[in-house]
């Protein structure tokens, strides 16, 4: 099927166009007959498949899995296309010096690779030094092509440049835009080397903030229009995440496609209700008040007897969360909009959600995002409107939103540092578990706690059981939970930390 469409894709470049240079799936049978599944690079000129080059360096690492799925093709040799030697690469194989290296001894003139890239916080940079090793190593100009857009977790950001053999940079596409650069090459006079015109003026470098909040918003527009939702749901509390969640939604959709719920317990302040309301106004969505006392009281009345003689404890916070999530899903059920949740990294990593309560829904935009990024996000949001967002200029929520501390509202006086370490000191510890793959030791010859890098240690292992039943979020940092960080849930060694 997919060689069927590129064959037609091809039919398209018989009428004297331009050459076309796309990626798909290559099945070929070895020399022995056996079926060989190759992620390929196809090139396509006067109506038909010219070439096509295998991908030879296969990830297998993160969120790669291509050693599962494909086998790997030869080390290529260059394309020759319209008077020009290609040295044509998918992906990995210029992030390692072999392939470009071969193709540069085998005569290319060019280096050009297509890209999958997924975004990550800070990675832009790592990409262009990589490319510069690569125009180093081998004396030739370079393409960096690279696909633009969201496929579940991941977020493809773009940012195509290319480099002459001189580590100039000739041109850049912006980032999360896709764009046609239309580049002028010419050949020098004595050597014949190739080199890109330089186009002016290239666009601005984003910086760390508005590149990880528009990485959220392209990932949930593409999660939920390629989808087919209508729109999405959320709970709106008054607190930091789902304001945030909520600008984000209508930024990616629109106002009129983000429905929103307050649902107040008797623990809901009257801050609460005013800050959720002021969002709504704020950002132009639809705000429906649904109390949820009567479910709660209904539950208390069914369970009294079972549970005479025990003390109220986090079964009856829970219950409150797990009320919300059946009314956000029946509501969802009824009107077709994807309930999107609202909990960030650093919850998600020490267990501080509900299961099938806050985290019930079908996709969560901010689960990557630690609590200290949502603060410094929703912060820039109030001044910043990024190219192409949805929703309003101006702030899109009250200022106490952010300054107020958190609190999930399930009981009286309740604040999140009763039960966790202060935002600052959790997040530095977790980055350095996840991300950095520290151990404890490392993370106290740092300077950090031992007691309290030991509880996070735990909180942390022990929610495995949680995460692996949450909803599929953006992935913006160097490991998300999922494909990136695959622990046990069952193991026999936590209790002998100490």
């Amino acid at each position: 099927m997919c060689e069927a469409a590129i064959g037609r894709l091809a039919e398209e470049t018989a009428d004297g166009g331009p050459a076309l240079i796309v990626g798909g799936p290559w099945l070929q049978k070895d020399g022995r007959d056996v079926d060989m599944l190759y992620n390929a690079a196809f090139v396509l000129d006067g109506g038909k498949v010219v070439a096509r080059r295998a991908k030879h360096e296969l990830p297998n690492y993160g969120v790669f899995d291509d050693k599962r799925v494909f086998d790997a093709g030869p080390s290529p040799g260059p394309v020759s296309l319209r008077g020009v030697r290609i040295g044509l690469m998918v992906c990995e194989d210029w992030w390692l010096p072999a392939v470009s290296q071969t193709l540069a001894e085998s005569g290319a003139e060019l280096l050009l690779s297509i890209n999958a890239s997924p975004f990550e916080d800070s990675k832009s940079g790592r990409r262009v030094q990589l490319a510069i090793a690569r125009v180093v190593e081998t004396e030739l100009p370079f393409v960096f092509a690279a696909q633009v857009g969201g496929q579940d977790e991941l977020v493809f950001d773009g940012a195509s440049f290319v480099l002459n053999a001189d580590r100039s940079l000739a041109a850049v596409a912006p980032s999360f835009e896709t764009a046609l650069l239309v580049t002028d090459w010419t050949r020098s006079d004595g050597d014949e080397a190739l080199r890109c015109a330089e186009l002016r003026p290239l666009p601005r470098e984003l910086d760390r903030l508005e590149g990880i909040y528009r990485g959220l918003v392209v990932g949930l527009a593409d999660y939920v229009d390629k989808n087919r939702f209508p729109g999405v749901i959320l709970g709106l509390s008054g607190g930091i995440d789902s304001a945030l969640s909520a600008a984000i939604a209508v930024d990616a959709l629109g106002p009129a496609r983000v429905r929103t719920l307050m649902l107040p317990s008797r623990y809901t302040s009257a801050h609460s209700l005013e800050d959720a309301a002021e969002c709504a106004r704020l950002l132009g969505m639809r705000c429906d008040t649904v109390p949820i006392a009567g479910p709660i009281g209904a539950l208390d009345d069914v369970l009294e007897e079972l549970f005479h003689g025990r003390e109220h404890d986090l079964t009856e916070e829970n219950m409150q969360s797990r009320a919300r999530g059946l009314i956000l899903m029946a509501c969802s059920n009824k009107f077709g909009h994807m309930v999107l949740t609202t909990g960030n990294k650093s919850e998600m990593s020490v267990g501080y959600a509900t299961l099938y309560g806050d985290m019930c829904g079908g996709y969560s935009v901010l689960k990557d995002v630690y609590k200290t990024t949502v603060f410094e996000l929703c912060r820039w949001r109030n001044e910043h409107r990024p190219p192409h967002a949805l929703g309003p200029a101006g702030p899109v929520m009250p200022e106490r939103v952010i300054s107020k501390p958190p609190s999930a509202e399930l009981r009286a006086d309740q604040r999140d540092e009763d039960s966790l370490p202060p935002y600052p000191v959790l997040d530095a510890i977790l980055a350095g578990l996840i991300e950095g793959e520290r151990s404890i030791d490392e993370l106290v010859d740092q300077g950090m706690d031992r007691p309290t890098v030991l509880k996070v240690w735990k909180l942390l292992d022990r929610a495995e059981y949680k995460r692996r039943q949450a909803p599929p979020g953006v992935k913006i940092t160097s490991r998300a939970f999922g494909r990136d960080r695959r622990y046990p849930i069952t193991n026999g060694y936590t209790d002998l930390l100490r």
